[in-house]
């Protein structure tokens, strides 16, 4: 069983094309139950966001964690990190959730968090790969798991979302628009930010199993934007499916992604000093973040594209903040994985201690011009390791003189080297990975 199933993203895959059913998720529970027991008793979360395969998943989980006699308390529709947070303050064994994050509704998927809101640790995920190729065996009857629902979870998670900001906070005077991609954050996002003092209008709140992410949401900000337009609106917030991503849309309706959220972030901390470290970002971090942290003089470093190695960085080095691009963000002063709520108000506050809007603050970093182009290949040889690929790449890095950047990579899902060349010159920038894009193609053929 490949281990892909079992990293901080858990499966993410189509559901007929790959073996995300109910038997699976019956001998996934079963799997992991058992392997929770053995660090004696065993209480798991289970929490799931709107899409509709949700409801049969979490019935076959609870079937298969309870027939290994792991006690099992269910949360309903809750965002990712509110799972990591609650299998903390309920001292459970581990928390579970059934999501596919920013994808459609017919894709489902499954996420695993240890009882201390972390990932799971390498040899428990390697003692249920183990256990999936065993035949169940289901407990005796006196030792079968019970099954409870915790009805005061949303609270919980709101009052811990408030609590990342100061005792006392309040963004009165501030209209906010928030897109819940019909996801998770549905009905913990807008009571949130409402209890602090906002003026809150909500879109995309009434989940139907089959909208989520439908044109709405982080992944599709055009509605974001004209309704904060057309409300005259300070600002607008966007979450995913799964409430672990969040951009910004500013008053003029230009959207803020995660670099710049990243760096709002990085900076008031800096400023209260509080940043303890630097930051993490990705190899697809925008080189205009790099350079606006060095002007502060704040250490930065890139991870492969992925939270669970911007979380890994962060572990490394014990910093507290890193995040990517599309909005996955980190704040280890207050929570231990990516949550889009906390991120959002971290903004906010520095907002507010700037006394600044979204548009004048996002002013301090400059993003450098990023040209993008995806060259398919027949698979084989990689064609990265091209000699002549490898020659061109240096020399158009060299050219760029510390000021510009070259990145190619394989994509981890199709055919496709992705040939990324940014910098301060457009013009250039666009040249160089018109001309790299060009020879992987010709070594491709």
């Amino acid at each position: 069983m490949s281990k892909k199933y079992f990293g901080t993203d858990g499966i993410r895959g189509r559901v007929g094309e790959y073996p995300i059913t109910p038997d699976f998720m019956l001998k996934l529970g079963w799997a992991a139950g058992m392997a929770f027991r053995k660090m004696g008793a065993c209480k798991v979360l289970v929490g799931k966001d709107t899409r509709i395969s949700g409801y049969m998943f979490e019935s076959a989980l609870e079937a298969g964690l309870t027939s290994a006699g792991a006690d099992v308390m269910l949360l309903g529709p809750m965002p990712t990190p509110a799972i990591a947070y609650l299998a903390r303050t309920f001292q459970a064994e581990a928390g579970i959730v059934i999501s596919a994050s920013h994808n459609p509704h017919d894709d489902n998927g499954i996420k695993f968090f240890s009882g201390k809101g972390t990932k799971l640790p390498d040899e428990l995920e390697l003692m249920i790969e183990e256990l999936l190729d065993t035949p169940m065996t289901v407990v005796e009857s006196s030792k079968i798991g019970k099954v409870s629902r915790i009805n005061d979870a949303s609270g919980r998670y709101i009052e811990f979302c408030k609590s990342s900001v100061p005792t006392g906070t309040s963004f009165s005077g501030l209209k906010i628009v928030i897109d819940c991609a019909h996801g998770a954050t549905y009905k913990v996002a807008p009571s949130v930010f409402r209890e602090l003092g906002a003026e809150v209008v909500v879109l995309s709140a009434q989940p139907n199993g089959l909208n989520i992410n439908d044109n709405c949401g982080s992944t599709h900000m055009g509605q974001l934007q004209a309704a904060v337009l057309a409300e005259h609106a300070d600002l607008g917030i966007a979450f995913d499916g799964d409430g672990d991503r969040v951009l910004m849309v500013d008053h003029t309706g230009a959207i803020v992604d995660g670099d710049e959220l990243l760096f709002i972030i990085a900076r008031d901390l800096h400023g209260r000093g509080k940043l303890q470290g630097g930051v993490v970002g990705t190899l697809m971090s925008n080189l205009g973040l790099e350079l606006a942290l060095a002007e502060l003089s704040i250490p930065f470093i890139r991870a492969n594209v992925g939270d669970r190695y911007v979380i890994a960085e962060l572990l490394e080095r014990n910093w507290l903040v890193g995040g990517e691009n599309s909005g996955h963000i980190v704040c280890f002063n207050h929570t231990t994985t990516g949550d889009a709520i906390i991120a959002a108000l971290q903004v906010l506050m520095a907002l507010k201690t700037r006394n600044e809007g979204l548009a004048q603050t996002r002013q301090a970093l400059r993003k450098c011009p990023q040209v993008l182009i995806n060259v398919r290949f027949g698979g084989g040889e990689s064609p990265l390791e091209h000699p002549a690929v490898k020659e061109a790449s240096a020399r158009v890095t060299q050219a760029m003189a510390g000021r510009g950047r070259v990145l190619l990579r394989k994509s981890g899902t199709e055919p496709l080297v992705r040939v990324m060349v940014e910098g301060e010159d457009e013009t250039q920038v666009r040249t160089y990975a018109e001309e790299l894009a060009k020879l992987v193609s010709e070594v491709s053929a």
